[in-house]
């Protein structure tokens, strides 16, 4: 079990009502996305982390860990943001810092540096919403309510099955990776290329036969086109809806009274 799936089942907002982790964090989430202010996307950020690491006692540095991934892609894109070329001769206004590359000028401007920081705010606070749902909802909970908002059932087959095949390819890909590497498949960085290249090929014949492993075993068991999901029973919180507005009712207040000011 991956430590994202443990936590979603063991987190002190586990009993919590699945329809009021979604509301709250991908109504956050839209509000982010169409308001577009930096300072707005740092207090929801610094909120919504609050809840994942405080309220539901997910620990600080596994948090800090899944923010880096999603970094380290922020920051390979921001650079393109960042650096702006002109011609050599061209005389840049609003310019912090510059340098000669032949005949050519790269810069970094004062707008440039403003959009990379707006980018960053909305994207860290994005991700920490999503990361507030995953963290503490199970998977099966998350599709409890995408039937009740009676979306298709196609549709939610595919994502328990996209999930399911995550484990898959993760033990399939260890089990593969360990077998080379105890006959030296990773010795070298020509051995390693080689061998990185027959687990890709060998990993989807081994997913292939588990799908249809996996076919054969619903089938036998009277699979009739509709998979059934356990539901939890949960109840609705007063006070969760009253936190929850009261949050709302607050950014909105932030975005109004300081939204683009900053």
């Amino acid at each position: 079990m991956l430590l994202i799936d443990k936590y979603a089942y063991f987190n002190r907002l586990k009993h919590v009502h699945p329809v009021e982790k979604v509301i709250f964090s991908l109504c956050l989430l839209l509000f982010v996305i169409i308001a577009k202010d930096s300072f707005l996307s740092l207090i929801i950020f610094i909120v919504m982390s609050a809840f994942t690491v405080l309220a539901a006692g997910i620990p600080f540095k596994y948090y800090i860990k899944l923010l880096l991934l999603p970094i380290f892609f922020l920051l390979s894109g921001v650079v393109t943001i960042l650096l702006s070329f002109a011609d050599g001769q061209v005389i840049v206004s609003n310019c912090i810092w510059s340098a000669h590359i032949g005949s050519w000028q790269v810069y970094i401007s004062e707008k440039s540096v403003e959009q990379v920081g707006n980018l960053v705010a909305v994207v860290l606070s994005s991700i920490s919403c999503l990361y507030f749902l995953t963290l503490t909802t199970p998977l099966t909970a998350i599709l409890h309510v995408l039937q009740k908002v009676k979306l298709p059932l196609l549709f939610i087959e595919l994502v328990a099955l996209t999930y399911r095949f995550i484990f898959v390819f993760l033990d399939e890909a260890a089990n593969i990776y360990q077998s080379q590497s105890s006959r030296l498949g990773y010795v070298t960085v020509r051995q390693g290329i080689k061998s990185l290249g027959l687990l890709v090929t060998v990993l989807f014949l081994k997913v292939f036969q588990r799908t249809t492993q996996l076919t054969i075993a619903m089938n036998s068991r009277g699979y009739e086109e509709q998979m059934l999901f356990f539901e939890q029973s949960y109840r609705y919180s007063l006070i969760n809806w009253l936190i929850i507005g009261g949050v709302f009712t607050g950014m909105a207040v932030v975005y109004i009274q300081f939204g683009g000011s900053l």
